[in-house]
């Protein structure tokens, strides 16, 4: 893909399990071609289990994975404008993007990915929301990046 992102900024709500899967699965994928993070509009939660889990199941490793939110990617000096794209995964995360980006040029997609946390109650069925969460990203990293 001639025209591939060079930088790329994933959001969601807590920044727990869907943005970091999908920035490790980009950076997995493309390692140092893309320059790849993922903030939560909100920093109250850590890195989830059964995220980690289904994403070492596809070789992406997210244990070392430290939580963020916009406010504090802006306090360590990371600046929206320096992205060429950010793709917000969820309703929230897509609002607080428009909103802080409203007088640039940055691209923002939305990727409504499904929130697998709380949608089960046994072990095995809440791994198969957080596998449908993540193929859901993969497809989508695979129809807008191709492949590296």
């Amino acid at each position: 893909m001639a025209d591939r992102p060079t930088s790329v900024l994933f959001c969601c709500d807590h920044n727990a399990v869907r943005s970091p899967m999908a920035e490790g699965i980009l950076k997995q994928q493309f390692g140092h071609s893309i320059y790849v993070q993922s903030v939560g509009v909100r920093h109250d939660q850590e890195i989830d289990g059964f995220a980690i889990q289904v994403c070492s199941e596809v070789g992406v490793e997210l244990a070392r994975h430290r939580s963020r939110s916009f406010e504090e990617m802006s306090e360590w000096g990371d600046n929206l404008d320096a992205f060429d794209l950010i793709v917000a995964l969820s309703p929230a995360s897509l609002r607080h993007a428009h909103e802080l980006t409203r007088n640039s040029a940055v691209e923002v997609l939305y990727w409504p990915i499904m929130d697998p946390t709380g949608l089960a109650e046994g072990r095995e069925e809440r791994l198969e929301h957080y596998r449908t969460a993540r193929d859901q990203i993969l497809k989508h990293i695979e129809e807008l990046f191709g492949t590296a």
